[in-house]
């Protein structure tokens, strides 16, 4: 009989590393920055192949651009665009429909994009999602670069390493942890937003501001009424360094999130059932400053947080122009949110793992949530709702 063997062991590391780059009107003929970073030769020798899709909502707000982006990749010599750019829905639409991956993943197949080549989204987050995933699963990964066009994907999810879509009912189902080879944040892309877009993306940096940055709440409280009213220099300002913060977290010990533990999604647990209760008439930034609102209160119902910070919290998204209720919370005794707290910790496959706030600019994980706290939390968001009507 052969001795047992002992077993063999693997381990190694793959170095990521991308920029995110900021600018302003990206395809003008006279701003070089895009053609720069594709002026770089080959390794094949031959132009580098790119297709591109892009958010239909944004061709409608800027119906040069697929001129636009021709004329100026026609003036690079290391590159070639394989075909028309491909329009897809906006929102999450681009999630929800399967048949979109396939056909990006016929595109990428019958334009020959292989790993040479770059697939390059434009659009909100949403569409940067889809257009990441189907490329990180065609030819076990080909080549994304993000152009994001909100607030929240600018500033958030578009300058992460996540892509996926929705399935059988459930936010972000199917995924993957690739990261984009780069990202360009073209701010001449957010004037066209509409108001409801402008305004969700600054939850997001409310969000990271509370669990990480008192400085930087303190600063969201100080422009809040610039932000409400587009103010380019502030959001600039908010963008820049809500991304900077994201980047930061992500390269700080589990960018594929294999742990359980995931203070990013501070609100995010009662956001995502949100948004599939109202059929996504709730935007995820909105979904998202209302579940930050619950946790708020949540924490100041646990004792955690005073009363005082708590109300900070609540008036800086009154300002910003959120609405912080809505009756789907209190569906069935709010037993949606119930629902939404065990899809929560499925998701996460391990133990429920909640963040909430044990000061302003200080995150703590919690274990467990006290069902009839978080009731309460839901009726005292209700009833500031008919108070301030």
């Amino acid at each position: 009989m052969n001795a047992v063997q002992p077993p063999l062991e693997q381990s190694f590391s793959v170095p990521f590393t991308y920029a995110v780059h900021f600018t302003e009107h990206l395809f003008a003929p006279q701003n070089p920055l895009f053609r720069d970073y594709l002026s770089q030769p080959s390794p094949t020798g031959q132009p580098k192949r790119l297709l591109f899709v892009i958010d239909a909502g944004v061709l409608s707000a800027h119906p040069t651009l697929t001129a636009e982006v021709a004329a100026y990749v026609a003036g690079i010599p290391t590159a070639t665009l394989v075909t028309q750019p491909m329009g897809v829905p906006g929102g999450e639409a681009a999630k929800n429909d399967p048949a979109l991956v396939d056909q990006l993943i016929d595109a990428i197949d019958q334009y020959g994009i292989d790993r040479h080549s770059y697939v390059i989204g434009i659009g909100g987050g949403a569409v940067l999602d889809l257009v990441g995933y189907a490329a990180a699963i065609a030819h076990r990964g080909v080549r994304h670069i993000r152009i994001p066009t909100t607030v929240l994907s600018q500033n958030d999810s578009g300058v992460g390493v996540k892509n996926g879509v929705n399935y059988r009912g459930k936010k972000n189902f199917i995924g993957t942890f690739a990261p984009p080879v780069a990202v360009f944040n073209d701010a001449h892309f957010l004037t066209t937003l509409d108001e409801r877009d402008w305004r969700a993306g600054i939850a997001e940096a409310v969000k990271v501001a509370l669990i990480k940055d008192l400085a930087f709440f303190e600063w969201i409280e100080a422009q809040a009424e610039a932000l409400a009213h587009r103010d380019a220099e502030a959001m600039s300002g908010l963008i820049y360094r809500c991304a900077a913060m994201h980047m930061q977290h992500i390269s700080g010990g589990d960018p594929f999130e294999q742990g359980s533990a995931r203070p990013l999604d501070f609100g995010h647990w009662a956001a995502h059932k949100l948004e599939y209760l109202t059929h996504f008439s709730v935007r995820h930034g909105e979904a998202v400053a209302i579940g930050i609102a619950l946790d708020t209160v949540y924490s100041q119902l646990v004792g955690r947080i005073s009363a005082h910070d708590a109300e900070r919290v609540l008036h800086v998204f009154g300002q910003l122009g959120f609405d912080l209720f809505h009756p789907a919370l209190a569906e069935n005794n709010s037993e949606n949110l119930r629902r939404g707290l065990t899809e929560f910790q499925e998701h996460l496959g391990g133990q429920l793992t909640i963040t909430l706030l044990d000061a302003l600019g200080t995150g703590i994980e919690v274990h467990e949530m006290d069902f009839e706290l978080i009731q309460q939390a839901v009726e005292r968001l209700e009833s500031k709702l008919m108070y301030n009507e």
